[in-house]
């Protein structure tokens, strides 16, 4: 769960009583001067407000940037197959969406599961698909990959939470048990939860009594889809749907673009039959 940024404008200095008058190249360096400022001040926006994990893998098919407006309905990635069909749709499903097989296997098998414990939620494969895409790239963020067991092939380990520009600072709740830092949290697993959001809502997929593991994919998908639910509702709704991924992070650009990639996935998929 990648964190807020935060954000403060500095205060204007106050604007001398007399304004010394200026000849029209001087009002048009003053001009070219105020563009840069705004120009620089807008980069520095986006910069902040950017999902950390930005040197995963490129999407292999195209995911076009929907710019959505919050409390939109989102295309339900329907319908599912049946228990014992899961692996050979994943297979099939994957060679459309780019997302590897067995990521897709874990998405499937927590809606499914969520399906049963959790009906009135709704949530979908592709909504869990999306919030992948941005946190991790499905795994892949840094190199790991996730292997037929549901294990990373190395743990995804986010940035530290230490109030840096950009980044919220998030003392540790963990011992460091989770994230391996002792002085601040850092986002963990392929959905990237904070360790003190895993420690509340974590599930465990397998049903053997082990504890959850955020760097288990079928374990870190089961636990966004029971967050996404709890926060949200019906995820069926633009307003359930909306509430629970910002929820997940407060930012548009991040909704959006967990949108976009559901959206694209739901779509490429139906087109499969």
């Amino acid at each position: 769960m990648t964190a807020t940024p935060t954000s403060a404008t500095p205060a204007r200095p106050p604007a001398p009583p007399v304004r010394p008058r200026r000849g029209p190249w001087g009002r048009l360096l003053l001009v070219v001067v105020l563009l840069a400022v705004a120009a620089g001040a807008a980069y520095l926006v986006v910069k902040a407000s950017e999902p950390a994990q930005t040197d995963a893998r490129p999407d292999g098919i195209d995911i076009p940037a929907l710019d959505v407006l919050p409390g939109t309905a989102l295309a339900q990635g329907r319908p599912l197959p049946a228990e014992p069909d899961v692996v050979a749709w994943a297979k099939r499903a994957a060679e459309v969406t780019d997302i590897p097989a067995r990521t897709l296997v874990a998405y499937v098998n927590a809606d499914l599961a969520t399906q049963r414990r959790d009906p009135g939620c709704k949530i979908t494969w592709a909504t869990l698909a999306g919030v992948g895409r941005v946190e991790s790239h499905h795994g892949h963020f840094r190199g790991a990959r996730v292997g037929e067991d549901g294990r990373l092939t190395k743990p995804i380990i986010g940035i530290p939470l230490d109030g840096s520009p950009g980044v919220r600072a998030i003392r540790d709740t963990d011992g460091g048990k989770l994230d391996g830092d002792t002085q601040w949290d850092r986002a963990v697993g392929a959905m990237q939860f904070l360790p003190s959001t895993w420690s509340r809502w974590a599930a465990r997929a397998g049903g053997d009594g082990t504890p959850a593991d955020p760097q288990d994919i079928d374990d870190a998908a089961l636990t966004a889809a029971r967050y996404l639910c709890a926060s949200g509702g019906d995820l069926s709704t633009g307003e359930g749907w909306w509430k629970a991924v910002l929820t997940y992070n407060n930012s548009v650009k991040y909704g959006r673009d967990v949108y976009s990639g559901a959206d694209a996935y739901a779509r490429k998929v139906a087109e499969l039959g």
